[in-house]
């Protein structure tokens, strides 16, 4: 899989809300949940699609929040990979208990 220019991934991020690059390198989202419970299902959730797609990125969740962060290693940064996994990732979230109504980025 080819890594993509940053003209590549900012015209892909337009589809993307709440999603950020960092450091031309990876895509990062912090989606925000009523508690620890619904943070947890929700990276359930995103684990399954990770396997599907046999793309796992990175995550951390804690009581009310899941950040996710994704690239592609062997590319050495973004590829479309990481965009069929984080639109996965806010279809995981628009149908998840729990879900507060912000989210952000970082």
């Amino acid at each position: 899989m080819e890594r993509l220019g940053m003209d590549a991934v900012e015209a892909a991020l337009t589809d993307l809300p709440g999603w950020d690059c960092i450091d031309e390198h990876h895509l990062v989202k912090r989606y925000t949940f009523d508690d620890f419970v619904a943070a947890q299902a929700f990276v359930n959730q995103v684990a399954g699609a990770a396997e599907a797609q046999d793309h796992h990125p990175e995550i951390t969740f804690g009581w009310g929040y899941a950040r996710i962060e994704v690239y592609t290693h062997s590319a050495g940064g973004i590829t479309a990979k990481d965009f069929a996994l984080a639109a996965a990732c806010d279809v995981a979230y628009a149908s998840s208990p729990g879900a507060s109504a912000s989210q952000g980025s970082g």
